[in-house]
Protein backbone atom coordinates (compact mmCIF):
# COMPACT_ATOMS: atom_id res chain seq x y z
CA UNK A 1 0.00 0.00 0.00
CA UNK A 2 1.10 3.63 -0.60
CA UNK A 3 0.94 6.31 1.50
CA UNK A 4 1.17 10.68 -0.07
CA UNK A 5 0.42 13.74 2.18
CA UNK A 6 -2.14 15.52 0.10
CA UNK A 7 -2.33 18.91 2.77
CA UNK A 8 -2.20 19.20 6.45
CA UNK A 9 -4.15 16.17 7.80
CA UNK A 10 -5.41 15.12 4.41
CA UNK A 11 -3.46 11.61 3.02
CA UNK A 12 -4.23 9.12 0.01
CA UNK A 13 -3.71 6.00 0.01
CA UNK A 14 -3.37 3.71 -2.75
CA UNK A 15 -3.52 -0.27 -3.28
CA UNK A 16 -0.75 -2.18 -4.39
CA UNK A 17 -3.19 -5.32 -4.64
CA UNK A 18 -6.00 -4.44 -6.94
CA UNK A 19 -5.85 -1.99 -9.69
CA UNK A 20 -4.32 1.08 -8.04
CA UNK A 21 -7.39 1.70 -6.13
CA UNK A 22 -7.58 4.87 -3.78
CA UNK A 23 -8.83 5.83 -0.70
CA UNK A 24 -8.73 8.80 2.05
CA UNK A 25 -8.09 10.73 5.19
CA UNK A 26 -9.28 13.78 6.61
CA UNK A 27 -7.93 13.80 10.15
CA UNK A 28 -8.84 16.50 12.51
CA UNK A 29 -7.91 16.87 16.31
CA UNK A 30 -10.48 14.88 17.77
CA UNK A 31 -11.47 12.26 15.17
CA UNK A 32 -10.79 11.55 11.28
CA UNK A 33 -13.05 10.77 8.25
CA UNK A 34 -12.12 8.26 6.12
CA UNK A 35 -13.36 8.33 2.42
CA UNK A 36 -13.60 4.50 0.90
CA UNK A 37 -11.74 1.43 1.85
CA UNK A 38 -8.80 -0.53 0.45
CA UNK A 39 -10.22 -3.81 -1.96
CA UNK A 40 -8.18 -6.61 0.75
CA UNK A 41 -8.70 -6.59 4.43
CA UNK A 42 -4.65 -6.30 5.21
CA UNK A 43 -4.54 -2.79 3.28
CA UNK A 44 -7.86 -1.81 4.97
CA UNK A 45 -5.83 -2.37 7.97
CA UNK A 46 -3.21 -1.07 7.48
CA UNK A 47 -4.43 2.86 6.73
CA UNK A 48 -6.52 2.17 10.09
CA UNK A 49 -3.82 1.05 11.89
CA UNK A 50 -1.66 4.71 10.11
CA UNK A 51 -4.71 6.47 11.63
CA UNK A 52 -4.59 5.31 14.86
CA UNK A 53 -0.80 5.23 15.52
CA UNK A 54 0.60 7.70 13.71
CA UNK A 55 -2.37 10.20 13.66
CA UNK A 56 -3.86 9.01 17.24
CA UNK A 57 -7.30 9.84 16.51
CA UNK A 58 -10.17 7.29 16.02
CA UNK A 59 -12.21 7.36 12.84
CA UNK A 60 -15.37 8.92 13.04
CA UNK A 61 -17.41 8.74 9.72
CA UNK A 62 -16.91 6.17 6.48
CA UNK A 63 -17.89 8.15 3.58
CA UNK A 64 -18.39 5.14 0.63
CA UNK A 65 -18.52 7.38 -2.63
CA UNK A 66 -20.24 4.23 -4.09
CA UNK A 67 -21.33 0.71 -3.72
CA UNK A 68 -18.71 -1.38 -5.53
CA UNK A 69 -17.49 -3.93 -3.54
CA UNK A 70 -13.03 -2.40 -3.82
CA UNK A 71 -14.57 0.98 -2.11
CA UNK A 72 -16.96 -0.28 0.47
CA UNK A 73 -16.73 -4.12 1.77
CA UNK A 74 -13.95 -2.61 4.09
CA UNK A 75 -16.51 -0.90 6.21
CA UNK A 76 -16.28 -3.55 9.01
CA UNK A 77 -12.75 -3.15 9.81
CA UNK A 78 -14.14 0.45 11.22
CA UNK A 79 -16.33 -0.35 14.51
CA UNK A 80 -18.06 2.13 15.49
CA UNK A 81 -17.87 4.57 12.70
CA UNK A 82 -20.71 6.29 10.65
CA UNK A 83 -20.83 4.72 7.14
CA UNK A 84 -22.53 7.70 5.18
CA UNK A 85 -23.13 7.36 1.34
CA UNK A 86 -25.72 8.32 -1.22
CA UNK A 87 -29.03 6.49 -0.32
CA UNK A 88 -29.19 4.72 -3.90
CA UNK A 89 -25.39 3.48 -2.85
CA UNK A 90 -26.98 1.91 0.69
CA UNK A 91 -29.78 0.54 -1.31
CA UNK A 92 -27.46 -1.07 -4.36
CA UNK A 93 -25.21 -2.40 -0.85
CA UNK A 94 -28.81 -4.31 0.35
CA UNK A 95 -29.52 -5.51 -2.72
CA UNK A 96 -26.21 -6.88 -4.97
CA UNK A 97 -23.92 -7.25 -1.78
CA UNK A 98 -25.08 -10.43 -0.02
CA UNK A 99 -24.23 -12.12 -3.41
CA UNK A 100 -21.28 -10.68 -4.58
CA UNK A 101 -19.95 -11.62 -1.28
CA UNK A 102 -20.53 -15.26 -1.11
CA UNK A 103 -19.13 -15.76 -4.53
CA UNK A 104 -16.17 -13.71 -3.73
CA UNK A 105 -15.76 -15.99 -0.31
CA UNK A 106 -16.40 -19.05 -2.19
CA UNK A 107 -13.58 -17.92 -4.45
CA UNK A 108 -10.79 -16.41 -2.43
CA UNK A 109 -10.03 -16.84 1.42
CA UNK A 110 -8.92 -13.78 1.22
CA UNK A 111 -12.87 -11.90 1.87
CA UNK A 112 -13.61 -14.70 4.44
CA UNK A 113 -12.74 -12.01 7.46
CA UNK A 114 -15.30 -9.42 5.65
CA UNK A 115 -18.40 -9.08 6.66
CA UNK A 116 -21.14 -6.28 5.14
CA UNK A 117 -21.81 -3.22 6.96
CA UNK A 118 -23.96 -0.51 5.27
CA UNK A 119 -24.28 3.05 5.31
CA UNK A 120 -26.10 4.51 8.68
CA UNK A 121 -26.90 8.19 7.57
CA UNK A 122 -27.42 8.64 3.58
CA UNK A 123 -28.64 11.46 1.59
CA UNK A 124 -30.44 11.87 -1.79
CA UNK A 125 -30.42 15.02 -3.53
CA UNK A 126 -27.93 18.41 -2.66
CA UNK A 127 -25.01 18.14 -0.61
CA UNK A 128 -24.24 17.30 2.50
CA UNK A 129 -21.20 18.93 4.85
CA UNK A 130 -19.18 17.46 7.61
CA UNK A 131 -16.71 19.47 9.43
CA UNK A 132 -13.72 17.66 10.38
CA UNK A 133 -11.47 20.19 12.63
CA UNK A 134 -11.02 23.40 10.49
CA UNK A 135 -12.04 21.73 7.02
CA UNK A 136 -15.40 21.53 5.49
CA UNK A 137 -16.17 18.26 3.69
CA UNK A 138 -18.80 18.96 1.13
CA UNK A 139 -20.71 15.44 -0.28
CA UNK A 140 -22.16 16.08 -3.55
CA UNK A 141 -23.44 13.97 -6.21
CA UNK A 142 -21.50 12.96 -9.21
CA UNK A 143 -22.92 9.89 -11.63
CA UNK A 144 -22.45 8.57 -14.56
CA UNK A 145 -19.65 5.69 -13.71
CA UNK A 146 -22.31 4.49 -11.39
CA UNK A 147 -26.06 6.06 -10.45
CA UNK A 148 -25.22 6.24 -7.00
CA UNK A 149 -21.62 8.01 -7.05
CA UNK A 150 -20.40 11.06 -4.76
CA UNK A 151 -17.25 13.07 -4.93
CA UNK A 152 -16.15 14.83 -1.81
CA UNK A 153 -14.57 18.44 -2.08
CA UNK A 154 -12.38 19.49 1.20
CA UNK A 155 -13.58 23.55 0.45
CA UNK A 156 -10.29 25.41 2.09
CA UNK A 157 -7.97 22.97 0.29
CA UNK A 158 -9.74 22.62 -3.08
CA UNK A 159 -8.79 19.07 -2.89
CA UNK A 160 -11.34 16.54 -4.63
CA UNK A 161 -12.03 12.73 -4.13
CA UNK A 162 -13.22 11.98 -7.38
CA UNK A 163 -13.64 8.65 -6.73
CA UNK A 164 -14.52 6.60 -10.04
CA UNK A 165 -16.23 9.57 -11.43
CA UNK A 166 -12.31 10.37 -12.31
CA UNK A 167 -10.13 7.81 -13.51
CA UNK A 168 -7.46 7.35 -16.01
CA UNK A 169 -9.31 5.54 -18.77
CA UNK A 170 -13.20 6.70 -17.56
CA UNK A 171 -15.50 3.83 -17.02
CA UNK A 172 -19.21 3.62 -17.18
CA UNK A 173 -20.13 0.29 -17.73
CA UNK A 174 -24.05 -0.39 -15.87
CA UNK A 175 -23.46 3.58 -15.56
CA UNK A 176 -24.19 6.68 -17.98
CA UNK A 177 -21.75 7.94 -20.48
CA UNK A 178 -23.74 11.37 -20.56
CA UNK A 179 -24.13 11.68 -16.90
CA UNK A 180 -20.40 11.08 -17.21
CA UNK A 181 -19.44 13.36 -19.34
CA UNK A 182 -21.45 16.23 -17.51
CA UNK A 183 -19.74 15.08 -14.13
CA UNK A 184 -16.39 15.64 -15.56
CA UNK A 185 -17.05 18.89 -17.34
CA UNK A 186 -18.70 20.06 -14.12
CA UNK A 187 -15.37 19.84 -11.64
CA UNK A 188 -13.66 22.79 -14.43
CA UNK A 189 -16.13 25.01 -12.15
CA UNK A 190 -14.42 23.90 -8.61
CA UNK A 191 -10.97 25.77 -8.70
CA UNK A 192 -9.54 22.58 -7.73
CA UNK A 193 -5.69 22.29 -6.32
CA UNK A 194 -5.96 18.45 -6.62
CA UNK A 195 -8.04 15.70 -7.95
CA UNK A 196 -8.05 12.32 -6.51
CA UNK A 197 -8.91 9.25 -8.64
CA UNK A 198 -11.17 6.20 -7.74
CA UNK A 199 -8.11 4.00 -9.47
CA UNK A 200 -4.45 5.74 -9.98
CA UNK A 201 -2.24 9.13 -8.94
CA UNK A 202 -3.27 12.32 -8.11
CA UNK A 203 -3.93 14.68 -10.67
CA UNK A 204 -2.25 17.81 -9.71
CA UNK A 205 -3.52 21.39 -10.48
CA UNK A 206 -1.40 21.49 -13.54
CA UNK A 207 -2.60 18.88 -14.80
CA UNK A 208 -6.70 18.84 -14.13
CA UNK A 209 -7.87 20.85 -16.97
CA UNK A 210 -6.03 18.90 -19.91
CA UNK A 211 -7.24 15.97 -17.88
CA UNK A 212 -10.93 16.66 -17.86
CA UNK A 213 -10.78 17.52 -21.51
CA UNK A 214 -8.66 14.15 -22.19
CA UNK A 215 -11.36 12.02 -20.40
CA UNK A 216 -14.49 14.16 -22.02
CA UNK A 217 -13.10 13.71 -25.45
CA UNK A 218 -12.76 9.98 -24.80
CA UNK A 219 -16.02 9.73 -24.17
CA UNK A 220 -17.06 11.24 -26.81
CA UNK A 221 -15.29 9.55 -29.16
CA UNK A 222 -16.30 5.96 -28.59
CA UNK A 223 -19.97 7.30 -28.28
CA UNK A 224 -19.45 8.81 -32.10
CA UNK A 225 -17.73 5.41 -33.14
CA UNK A 226 -20.12 3.12 -31.44
CA UNK A 227 -22.80 4.58 -33.15
CA UNK A 228 -21.11 4.44 -36.24
CA UNK A 229 -20.40 0.82 -36.02
CA UNK A 230 -24.48 0.15 -35.01
CA UNK A 231 -24.96 1.14 -38.87
CA UNK A 232 -22.87 -1.75 -40.10
CA UNK A 233 -24.09 -4.93 -41.17
CA UNK A 234 -21.91 -6.75 -37.94
CA UNK A 235 -21.64 -4.46 -35.70
CA UNK A 236 -19.75 -6.74 -33.09
CA UNK A 237 -17.68 -7.29 -36.03
CA UNK A 238 -17.06 -3.41 -36.55
CA UNK A 239 -16.00 -2.76 -32.84
CA UNK A 240 -13.46 -4.40 -33.25
CA UNK A 241 -11.64 -1.43 -34.75
CA UNK A 242 -12.18 1.08 -31.67
CA UNK A 243 -9.37 0.25 -30.11
CA UNK A 244 -7.96 2.63 -27.09
CA UNK A 245 -5.37 4.11 -28.97
CA UNK A 246 -8.28 5.39 -31.32
CA UNK A 247 -10.16 7.19 -28.38
CA UNK A 248 -7.10 8.78 -27.65
CA UNK A 249 -5.84 6.47 -24.22
CA UNK A 250 -3.29 4.04 -23.86
CA UNK A 251 -3.64 0.24 -22.96
CA UNK A 252 -0.79 0.61 -20.29
CA UNK A 253 -3.06 2.72 -17.96
CA UNK A 254 -3.22 1.11 -14.87
CA UNK A 255 -1.00 -1.36 -15.73
CA UNK A 256 -2.93 -2.69 -18.55
CA UNK A 257 -6.52 -3.07 -16.76
CA UNK A 258 -7.26 0.36 -19.03
CA UNK A 259 -7.74 -1.59 -22.15
CA UNK A 260 -10.05 -4.02 -20.29
CA UNK A 261 -12.22 -0.77 -19.05
CA UNK A 262 -12.05 0.52 -22.83
CA UNK A 263 -13.02 -2.91 -24.23
CA UNK A 264 -15.93 -3.20 -21.81
CA UNK A 265 -16.87 0.13 -22.51
CA UNK A 266 -17.91 0.02 -26.66
CA UNK A 267 -19.22 -3.77 -25.74
CA UNK A 268 -21.62 -2.43 -23.30
CA UNK A 269 -22.85 0.46 -25.00
CA UNK A 270 -22.95 -0.96 -28.11
CA UNK A 271 -25.18 -3.22 -26.80
CA UNK A 272 -27.18 -0.40 -24.71
CA UNK A 273 -27.54 1.29 -28.17
CA UNK A 274 -29.20 -1.21 -29.47
CA UNK A 275 -31.40 -2.65 -26.89
CA UNK A 276 -32.84 1.47 -26.58
CA UNK A 277 -32.91 1.49 -30.91
CA UNK A 278 -34.69 -2.17 -30.86
CA UNK A 279 -31.85 -3.19 -33.14
CA UNK A 280 -30.76 -7.00 -32.95
CA UNK A 281 -27.05 -7.69 -32.92
CA UNK A 282 -26.36 -10.89 -35.65
CA UNK A 283 -22.90 -12.52 -34.27
CA UNK A 284 -20.04 -12.06 -36.36
CA UNK A 285 -20.42 -14.83 -39.06
CA UNK A 286 -17.38 -17.04 -39.64
CA UNK A 287 -15.79 -15.31 -42.75
CA UNK A 288 -15.35 -12.64 -40.53
CA UNK A 289 -13.44 -14.05 -37.63
CA UNK A 290 -9.04 -14.54 -37.54
CA UNK A 291 -6.99 -15.76 -34.63
CA UNK A 292 -6.74 -11.57 -33.86
CA UNK A 293 -10.38 -11.37 -33.15
CA UNK A 294 -12.20 -11.83 -30.47
CA UNK A 295 -16.15 -11.47 -29.72
CA UNK A 296 -16.28 -9.24 -26.99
Amino acid sequence: MQRERVSDGVYWFQSDVYAQVTAGVIAGPQWAVVIDTLPVPEETLKMRAFIEEQLKVPVQYVINTHYHADHAWGNCFFPGATIISHQICRDLQIQLGPSSLDSAQKQDPLFRQIKLVYPHMTFNSGNMSLKVGKKNLVLFSTPGHSQDGISILIEEDRVLFAADAFLPVPYFVNGDIDQLIQTLKSFNDLGLENIVQGHGDIVLRGEIENMIQENVDYLECVKKKVRAALKENYPKYAIQNITIESCGKERVTLGGLGNTLHTNNVSWLLNKYAEDEGIELLDIPLEYMDDEIVDV
